[in-house]
């Protein structure tokens, strides 16, 4: 539970960190992933950012190995309001009513979840047949780059109604839950006993090589992303998408069981479907801006 909450910790700040550098560099894209490489790693305010997202990522190793993944994820959804906080306070971002309710929803999904937990009752499973992974992995990693690029075409409409970065948030969130069950799979690998044993045990898996291609197309994607976007709505998008991905489909891959109880099964199940039902309705575009009203003349009485 400490190493859930640091993580979350960690992670939130590393967004906000990152976003605050981005405000200030020029603008990214990923056709030119050279340049956006070197502009963010000349930023020292975004290196201390990617600091803090990798010692999360080191967090996040230990839950995977103490917590059932539906456990983890209802815990890591949790530093949304963390996250909200931060942008308020350090990036100036402002949240609608309607997002609020959506994030409040949300919060909702993530007690459920909870609730639906019994400490002994939930097992931790070390391990997954590879093909399964593969074809839970691939589809989704390819749905993720193709709906990223549809958002960055539709983005590039100049006649565009301002965008709130729902979508960029669910594609970057399909990326990051493959990589979220790669990091459980390398938690099952780090259990062999011996290191030469679990160096090579972990080369002969899948789950290193989905890091490599999630962690590249990930950074490139979720900067450009959070440049343009506010990261109090892409960031808890693209987290419940990545939750979400994982509880379901990383609990059916790796094997851990429903809850047997029908009330617990149902605060599960429940929890799952209003997070997915508030995705779907959370508002696509941000409002345009009000044109000032013209300056009134002076007339000398």
């Amino acid at each position: 539970m400490a190493a859930a909450l640091l993580a979350n910790t960690l992670y939130s700040l590393g967004f906000v960190l990152e976003k605050r550098a981005l405000t200030a560099l020029p603008e990214v894209t990923i056709r030119r992933p050279a340049r956006l490489l070197r502009l963010v790693l000349g930023s020292p305010l975004w290196i201390g950012g990617s600091l803090a997202l990798a010692a999360g990522f080191a967090a996040q190793l230990v839950v995977y190995r103490t917590l059932p993944i539906a456990a983890a994820q209802g815990i890591f959804v949790s530093g949304l309001v963390l996250l909200v906080l931060l942008s308020a306070r350090l990036l100036g971002e402002e949240t609608s009513g309607r997002e609020r309710y959506a994030l409040g929803a949300i919060l909702l999904a993530l007690l459920m979840v909870v609730l639906s937990l019994r400490e002994g009752a939930d097992t931790v499973s070390q391990d997954a047949p590879y093909p399964l992974i593969l074809l839970v992995c691939v589809p989704s990693l390819a749905a993720g780059v193709w709906l990223y690029g549809s958002a960055e075409r539709r983005a590039r409409n100049r006649h565009r109604r301002p965008t709130t970065g729902v979508e960029y948030g669910v594609a970057v969130g399909l990326l990051y839950g493959v990589s979220s069950l790669a990091i459980k799979g390398v938690s099952s690998r780090l259990t062999t006993d011996g290191v030469g044993g679990a160096v090579l045990g972990l080369l002969a898996s899948p789950y290193p090589y989905l890091l490599l291609f999630t962690g590249a197309f990930g950074l490139v994607m979720s900067q450009a992303a959070l440049q343009r976007c506010r990261a109090s709505l892409i960031v808890p998008v693209c987290t419940t998408v990545t939750s979400l991905f994982t509880a379901v489909l990383g609990t059916l891959s790796f094997g851990e069981a429903l809850p047997d109880e029908p009330l617990r099964l149902a605060l599960r199940v429940a929890g799952t479907a209003l997070a997915v039902a508030v995705l779907l309705t959370m508002p696509k575009h941000d409002a345009s801006p009000r044109p000032s009203p013209p300056a009134k003349e002076l007339t000398s009485s």
